[in-house]
């Protein structure tokens, strides 16, 4: 499994939005972002869904679908 560590979306990386695990959000971070194999796979759709962690529960804050988007994935090299 491919650890998404942030994600820039926009057709021009350099004036785009990123958003990173860790990245304040009102309140609470950023806690995962992960990329919606279902959507992909039942209706050729590429979406990103980011999470957000507040009190010890996750909720789904935003979804990115069918745009230009830059990933960066967590790379351990231990």
């Amino acid at each position: 499994m491919n650890v998404i560590r942030k994600i820039v979306v926009g057709p021009n990386p350099k004036d785009a939005m990123a958003y990173f695990v860790g990245m304040r959000a009102g309140q609470s971070r950023v806690s995962l972002i992960e990329e919606d194999d279902s959507a992909l796979f039942s209706h050729n759709i590429r979406k990103y869904n980011i999470y957000i962690e507040d009190d010890d529960a996750s909720y789904l804050w935003k979804s990115i679908e069918n745009l230009s988007v830059v990933v960066e994935y967590d790379c351990n090299f231990e």
